[in-house]
């Protein structure tokens, strides 16, 4: 591995112990269980997932680093001159589902890739971000969490926010629902802009921004009081989560197509669900007010 990713790598490993240490303490009462893994052919990683706490009902962080002989076609469908070319790729993903229904679930993602081209030359590129999805949407958490984003984002230029927020909207939308998965983020791919330097800051940013975003509302909002309709309405709409994970999602793609770890790349999917047919909400209900968030909205 080069010298950048040797730094890439320690700093993703050092982000998944602040990410679970955060975690952790908002919860309050369960703590992660790691399961360290190998893989054949080179790499490995650490799945830590976290059950049944106070607040979570599942949490998973992992960190997971792959070296490979050929870059799988998630990867090189908007790269194919590296078809065919070795890679390493080492990453932070992490979806947290909460219990109560009035924390929204958080999924978030920071990865390093370099793939090495037939001439002996390394290319690299960064991307991630990170999106919530609520179930019962507060404005105030809402512009928190874009806030936070949009502040990370000024150092870096006054038009990497929208440039970012517009790809997040666009990239975690269900074509076949008409709806986002939630109320975005941020999301970035083949990063390389400005040098490595300027690259990996931002990334920086954003691993440590996620925590600033997140842990708050969570802190806001897991005392809440709900009951039996508001957990059922959870767990249909956790349905959505898992179609578009299925369905849409590169890092799932990425990792099944290289040969990775099913149980951690499947991770991101909640321990429960419910899929009802032709489900509508009540018009005028709490529940039927989610649809207002599922359109890109500038909250920032």
């Amino acid at each position: 591995m080069s010298e950048q990713a040797d730094r890439a790598e320690s700093f993703l490993r050092g982000l998944q112990d602040r990410i679970c240490a955060a975690v952790e303490a908002a919860d309050g009462s369960a703590r992660f269980a790691e399961d360290a893994w190998t893989r054949e052919g080179g790499g490995g990683g650490r799945t830590r997932v976290l059950r049944e706490g106070a607040v979570f009902e599942q949490a998973g962080v992992n960190f997971s680093h792959t070296l490979g002989k050929t870059l799988p076609p998630a990867a090189t469908a908007r790269k194919p001159e590296l078809a065919g070319s070795p890679y390493m790729a080492a990453s932070v993903s992490l979806v947290l589902h909460p219990r109560n229904p009035y924390v929204p679930t958080s999924h978030a993602n920071v990865r390093y890739f370099e793939a090495t081209r037939p001439d002996g030359e390394v290319v690299w590129w960064f991307g991630g971000g990170f999106d919530l999805t609520p179930f019962y949407p507060f404005d105030e958490d809402v512009k928190h969490w874009h806030g936070v984003a949009r502040d990370l984002c000024v150092p870096f230029g006054p038009e990497v926010y929208g440039r970012f927020k517009r790809a997040c909207d666009e990239y975690f939308y269900l074509k076949h629902r008409g709806e986002t998965r939630g109320v975005g983020g941020l999301f970035y791919d083949d990063l390389t802009e400005g040098g490595f330097e300027q690259c990996f800051a931002f990334t920086q940013a954003v691993g440590q921004g996620f925590i600033d975003a997140y842990i708050p509302i969570v802190e806001r909002r897991k005392h809440t009081a709900y009951g039996e309709r508001e957990r059922a309405f959870q767990l249909y709409r956790r349905g959505r989560y898992v179609e578009f994970n299925l369905v849409y999602d590169r890092g799932t793609l990425f990792g099944l197509q290289s040969g990775g770890r099913t149980e951690s790349i499947l991770m991101s999917l909640p321990p429960q669900v419910r899929f009802e047919y032709d489900y509508r909400p009540a018009p005028g209900s709490e529940e039927a007010r989610l649809a207002d968030y599922l359109v890109p909205r500038d909250w920032a």
